[in-house]
């Protein structure tokens, strides 16, 4: 058994709770396991206790070769755990989950299986907020299973798009997994973008059999080698689906990965009655960059707009 982590005797496609602030393991509807864990709202801090009704809870979706162990991901919860509840998880082929990597297709599912979990948890209102690949996802999960989805759909396919996002789940997959609001925070707009060194790098580690090696026993990402067939739903075209669930794109003028162009598409491609841009100087990309401030005003909107 690894250590930290709750036995379980069979998949299920709801979650698996075990007791407050200890890792368990979430089942998501294509049966991969995944680690995630519980921290309650302490408003007093440490030991004060927690709220007797449960408020919103916020799910952190990290970025690609994260998990909730790695200490931006902690730090980062702990900053929004200030506001809400949170639920942390490792995507699957990260950290401690099971499965590989598809690098933002079928991770849809273990946000999904993440969100169910929160509201068994007894959080009504949930928003969900996510770093770089976690951006993608919750972009792709807000539309996915969002009010624009068919009934009974998870599918990219329902949405007139291609998709590798079967509807394995079958009718009602989408119940208690929808989020209230989305935050996406360096996230891409498009698949393949190679426009800078440090994309051009992570296409290296996703489509070189080297690469994965590297990801694998260097940063603990096993990530699967069959590449996308068909193409999931790219970010851009989720982001009009969206609506009418609250969404804020969040993006710095420093960030390394991708420039201002695809949070800007982003947002000319939402609905601006329901979606927010903020362009931060300085801030470099994703969790590993943003500060207490910046996270700090990511949970009071998410908080407030839930």
């Amino acid at each position: 058994m690894t250590r930290g982590i709750k036995a379980v005797s069979a998949p299920s496609p709801v979650s698996l709770i075990t007791e407050r602030g200890r890792p368990t393991r979430l089942w998501t509807d294509d049966g991969v396991a995944i680690e995630a864990a519980y921290a309650p709202f302490q408003p007093y801090g440490p030991g004060s206790g927690t709220d007797p009704a449960p408020g919103p809870a916020i799910v952190v979706a990290h970025g690609f070769t994260g998990a909730l162990e790695r200490p931006a991901v902690r730090r980062a919860a702990a900053v929004l755990g200030r506001h809400a509840a949170v639920v942390t998880f490792s995507f699957r082929g990260h950290g401690r989950s099971a499965g590989r990597s598809t690098v933002g297709d079928r991770e849809v599912l273990d946000l999904a299986a993440a969100v169910r979990w929160a509201r068994r948890l007894g959080h009504r209102r949930i928003a969900t907020v996510g770093f770089s690949m976690g951006g993608s996802v919750v972009l792709r999960h807000a539309a996915l299973y969002g009010a624009a989805a068919p009934e009974g759909k998870t599918d990219a396919g329902a949405l007139e798009a291609p998709g590798a996002l079967e509807a394995k789940a079958g009718a009602g997959a989408r119940e208690g997994a929808h989020t209230d609001a989305a935050v996406a925070v360096s996230a891409a707009a498009r698949w393949y973008y190679r426009g800078t060194a440090p994309m051009r790098r992570v296409h290296w580690a996703i489509t070189r059999p080297a690469g994965r090696l590297v990801s694998r026993y260097g940063l603990r990402t096993r990530i699967d080698s069959r590449g996308w067939d068909p193409e999931p739903l790219s970010p851009v075209a989720a982001a009009p689906l969206i609506a009418p669930t609250p969404l804020l794109i969040v993006h710095g003028d420093q960030d390394p990965y991708f420039p201002l162009d695809h949070p800007r598409t982003l947002v000319d491609a939402a609905d601006p009655s329901s979606t927010e841009l903020w362009i931060e100087p300085g801030f470099g990309h994703a969790e590993n960059a943003a500060g207490p401030a910046l996270l700090g005003r990511i949970a009071a909107w998410a908080t407030t707009h839930v």
